[in-house]
C-alpha cells in the first residue's frame, strides 16, 4: 500500500465513521407538556382599597346608618348637622361604584298635594347635591318624592311634623 492510498483510506475511514455518527444519533421530538386541568376559580369580589367601606359597614358604622335627613319647616336647604353624613354616604358611593340609592323626599301635611310633592323633590335634590359635592356619583342616585303620603307620624304637632319633613337614603344595591 502506497501513502497516497493509506491517507485515501483513512480519510475515507473518517468520513464513513462520521456518518455512522450522525445516522445513528437520536433525534429527539419536544413534545409540549400536557395541557394544564382546568381549575375552578372562585368568583373575584370587588377590591377594597385600605380604609374603602365595604357593605357590612352600612349595619356598623354609625355614620353610614345616619339614613334619614330631617329639613326645617318649609325648607329645601340641607341643615349644617348633616353634612358629616352626606360625606361618609358620598364615600360609600365612592368606595361602592356598583352601589345605588334612592333618595325619598317627604312633607309634612301642611300644604297642598302638589305643593308637598315638590317640596320632597326639592329636598330629595339637595341631598343628592350634597352627597355630588362631597364626590358622589349622580348616576347612582335616585330621587323620589311621596310628599306627605308616607309620615312616620300622624298626629298633628309640631313634634311629629318635624318627623314627616325628612328624606330617607334607602340603599338599593349595596
Amino acid at each position: 500500500m502506497n501513502a497516497t492510498t493509506s491517507t485515501i483510506g483513512k480519510v475515507l475511514l473518517v468520513a464513513m465513521m462520521a456518518t455512522a455518527a450522525v445516522a445513528c444519533s437520536k433525534k429527539v421530538k419536544e413534545t409540549p407538556p400536557p395541557p394544564a386541568e382546568p381549575t375552578q376559580t372562585a368568583p373575584v369580589a370587588e377590591p377594597t382599597a385600605p380604609g374603602a367601606y365595604t357593605p357590612e359597614d352600612l349595619d356598623t358604622d354609625a355614620c353610614l346608618r345616619q339614613r334619614v335627613v330631617y329639613f326645617d319647616f318649609d325648607q329645601d336647604a340641607l341643615r349644617p348637622e348633616f353634612q358629616a353624613a352626606m360625606a361618609c354616604h358620598a364615600k360609600y358611593l365612592r368606595d361602592r361604584p356598583s352601589s345605588r340609592m334612592s333618595l325619598e323626599g317627604n312633607a309634612d301635611e301642611r300644604g297642598s298635594r302638589e305643593y308637598n310633592l315638590g317640596l320632597g323633590e326639592r329636598r330629595g335634590n339637595a341631598v343628592s347635591s350634597a352627597l355630588q359635592a362631597n364626590g358622589g356619583s349622580a348616576s347612582q342616585i335616585t330621587v323620589v318624592s311621596y310628599g306627605e303620603e308616607r309620615p312616620t307620624c300622624n298626629e298633628s304637632t309640631e313634634d311629629c311634623w318635624a318627623k314627616n319633613r325628612r328624606v330617607e337614603i334607602v340603599y338599593t344595591a349595596k
